[in-house]
């Protein structure tokens, strides 16, 4: 029992010091199950290949160059989707926000459009855009919209109406209301938009390079189960679930928790 609780005590003083640490070792448990059901031959090794197999894969992957090509296209084509849909998404969910009479005319449409899936529209923008670019882009910014815009009117509802007052009795003009008042009260709310507009957006995107891609990690994996190498299926599975974490947790949840204490003490 002593040797457990202090097995326990240098775990949390490790993770404290190096939070690494904390992140990696959930996974060696599933890890080492994985291992095992692999090596006992459960299932063909050709179906369920163990992790040293797609450790040699990533290997080979990247000396070839393959993998860190079509890695490059995935986050640059996410980056661009999401550039653009935060552009649009922000200063739409300030204006339905902001008046009320461009919600009464905007908020049906919003949730109209909100129903119909990004994966629903790829037979149309296969039609009007074919096999390129500007389909994958379209179908990155409709995923990343919709969070940004709902995130963002309910960030500027959620401003206590007393501080826009306030100012306003002050002599502040409404640019001034809005960018001293309304933007930074509804900035955590705005960016949880963000984190869930990317997170959506990274997973249509690889949809839609399993379907009309012709690189990219979900090309890399569509492209894997023609030639039956389950082994790369495998690894961009893990591309994708390390990646993510990666910027998930070391990017856009710490921004999420500085605007939070930054800007969200702010009660109505």
């Amino acid at each position: 029992m002593n040797l457990l609780l202090q097995s326990w005590s240098l775990y949390t003083r490790a993770t404290a010091r190096w939070p690494a640490i904390g992140a990696i070792v959930p996974f060696i448990p599933l890890l080492l199950l994985w291992a095992v059901v692999a090596q006992a031959g459960v299932f063909p090794r050709v179906f369920f290949p163990g992790p040293a197999d797609v450790a040699g894969t990533f290997v080979t992957l990247v000396y070839k160059g393959i993998l860190p090509a079509y890695l490059q296209d995935s986050v640059v084509r996410l980056a661009a989707g999401a550039a653009v849909g935060m552009a649009l998404g922000i200063p739409l969910g300030l204006l339905i926000g902001t008046n009320r009479r461009a919600r009464q005319a905007l908020w049906p449409i919003l949730l109209f459009f909100q129903a119909i899936g990004d994966i629903a529209w790829l037979p149309i923008l296969l039609i009007w855009f074919g096999f390129g670019l500007g389909t994958m882009t379209f179908v990155i910014v409709y995923t990343v919209l919709f969070p940004v815009v709902l995130n963002t009117v309910l960030g500027v509802e959620s401003v206590p109406r007393d501080l826009i007052r306030a100012a306003r009795s002050l002599g502040a003009s409404r640019l001034r209301v809005l960018t001293e008042v309304i933007i930074p009260g509804a900035l955590p709310n705005i960016i949880t938009g963000l984190r869930n507009g990317l997170g959506y957006g990274w997973r249509a995107l690889i949809a839609a390079e399993m379907i009309i891609g012709t690189s990219g990690i979900g090309f890399l994996m569509f492209d894997a189960r023609r030639a039956g190498s389950v082994v790369e299926i495998f690894l961009g599975m893990i591309v994708l679930g390390v990646l993510w974490y990666l910027v998930d947790a070391w990017i856009l949840a710490p921004i999420e928790r500085a605007t939070g204490q930054r800007w969200g003490l702010v009660t109505r």
